[in-house]
């Protein structure tokens, strides 16, 4: 039986202003490090407004801030889809959660090298990346085969599959632009063989 000090405790929140700052800072982190994993976290916390001390005291190391800023990437992508789905066709819905991916995608491509150094890249953390997104896109073709507007023969996993070929765009000016056109090649795809004409 554990009987130390800290057994049972839980954590607190964290007060309104520190929620604001990790917040700020988990939002800063993935947009520069999307444009380079390499960014100093001096300059992330410069960025976020805030001294390198509060960065530290909410991200004790980079590879927790890194661990961090993903998982809030991952997190704002998969629980977009379900408000997406409010008053639109689900292959709109779909079309605008791909966009959203693009964003994912940007910051991965970024922090992708340093977060497989910080974690591991045995770590669960991209497996359960990987299923939180097949939920997410599940939900989306349910609500589509409901209403008519994606063909009735694809799962997440599939879509996922047709989804990998953003990783081998080259880096380029037009990276964001040529990811975009290859995700809406996948939901004209999904929209072959659909019910409902509007689609």
């Amino acid at each position: 039986m554990n009987t130390s000090p800290a057994a049972g405790r839980t954590e607190r929140p964290l007060r309104a202003d520190a929620a604001r700052n990790r917040a700020r800072l988990l939002q800063v982190a993935a947009e520069a490090l999307a444009e380079d994993g390499a960014t100093p976290l001096e300059a992330i916390a410069q960025r976020a407004g805030v001294g390198i001390g509060t960065l530290y005291r909410h991200f004790p190391e980079r590879g927790a801030l890194l661990e961090a800023a993903y998982r809030q990437e991952v997190s704002e992508l998969c629980d977009a889809a379900p408000a997406l789905l409010d008053g639109r066709l689900a292959v709109e819905a779909l079309r605008e959660w791909m966009g959203r991916f693009v964003r994912y995608a940007a910051a991965k491509r970024g922090m992708g090298a340093a977060l497989r150094t910080a974690v591991g890249s045995d770590s669960p953390l991209f497996g359960q990346t990987r299923d939180r997104i097949i939920a997410a896109l599940d939900l989306l073709l349910d609500a589509g085969r409901a209403d008519g507007s994606v063909r009735p023969d694809v799962d997440g996993e599939q879509v996922m599959l047709a989804m990998g070929g953003v990783w081998n765009v080259p880096d380029s000016d037009r990276w964001a632009e040529q990811v975009r056109g290859l995700l809406d090649l996948v939901v004209d795809g999904l929209r072959y063989g659909a019910a409902d004409p509007r689609s």
